[in-house]
C-alpha cells in the first residue's frame, strides 16, 4: 500500500519518539577547544542581521531533555527536512556561499541549520545549546548541521539524515561550531574518534 508523505513523516516521528530510551541511556558531549575562525557565510549572516551574533547565553548546564523536548526536536528537523526544498546557494542566490533562512523554501545544508535553530528558539531552547556546526563528509566534502546541547547528550539535526542522531553516531568529522556562551564566537571541536570506526575515545 502506497503512504502519503503526511504517513510517513508521522512513522518517522513514531519511531524517533520510540528511540527516546536510546537518547536518554548513553549521554556524549563534544570535546570543545578555543577559539577559531568564523565560518565566512556565517559572517555575511551576521551582518545582514547582527541579532544573531549577539546572542548571549549564561555558562550553564545544557538543556534538560524531556520526552517533551525530545518530541519538539524530532518534529522540527522532519518538517523542516521535508518543507524545505535542496538548492544550491549558487541556484538559489547566484554566489557560491550565502547563509539565510529559507524563506522562499528553498536551502542547502547550512539553510535548513539555520531554521531548524530558528523553530527551537521559538520554542523556548536557549541559543547556547543550539549551535551552528561546521564538519567534513566521508567523501570530504564540507558540510553544515545543528548541534542540539541536552542534559543527555548532544544530537545533531542533518538535512542529509532523517534521524536525530547523537552526534558520536554520525558518519562526520567534527571542526567548529559556535561557542556555547556567545553565538557570534566559534570554537575547535576535538573529534577523538577515529573516522574509519567513528568510536569515542
Amino acid at each position: 500500500m502506497k503512504m502519503t508523505r503526511g504517513k510517513l513523516l508521522l512513522l518517522a516521528m513514531a519511531m524517533q519518539l520510540s528511540a527516546w530510551g536510546t537518547a536518554s541511556a548513553a549521554p556524549a558531549f563534544m570535546h570543545t577547544g578555543g577559539r577559531t575562525t568564523q565560518p565566512v557565510g556565517h559572517y555575511d549572516f551576521c551582518q545582514r542581521i547582527p541579532v544573531e551574533c549577539n546572542e548571549r547565553t549564561p555558562k550553564g548546564p545544557p538543556v534538560e531533555l524531556t520526552r517533551k523536548l525530545w518530541a519538539t526536536i524530532i518534529n522540527v528537523n522532519n518538517s523542516v527536512n521535508t518543507r524545505i526544498k535542496p538548492r544550491t546557494d549558487l541556484e538559489n542566490y547566484g554566489v557560491e556561499e550565502y547563509w539565510n533562512y529559507p524563506d522562499n523554501g528553498y536551502g542547502d545544508c547550512e539553510d535548513y541549520a539555520l531554521e531548524k535553530r530558528r523553530e527551537l528558539m521559538a520554542a523556548g531552547v536557549p541559543a547556547g545549546n543550539l549551535l551552528m556546526t561546521v564538519v567534513r563528509q566521508p567523501n570530504g566534502d564540507g558540510h553544515a548541521v545543528l548541534t542540539v546541547r541536552t542534559s543527555l547528550g548532544e544530537f545533531i539535526l542533518d538535512n542529509l539524515e532523517p534521524k536525530v542522531l547523537a552526534w558520536n553516531e554520525t558518519v562526520y568529522t567534527y571542526l567548529k561550531r559556535q561557542s556555547t556562551e556567545n553565538s557570534g564566537v566559534w570554537v575547535t571541536i576535538n573529534d577523538g574518534r577515529d573516522a574509519a570506526v567513528a568510536s569515542v575515545r
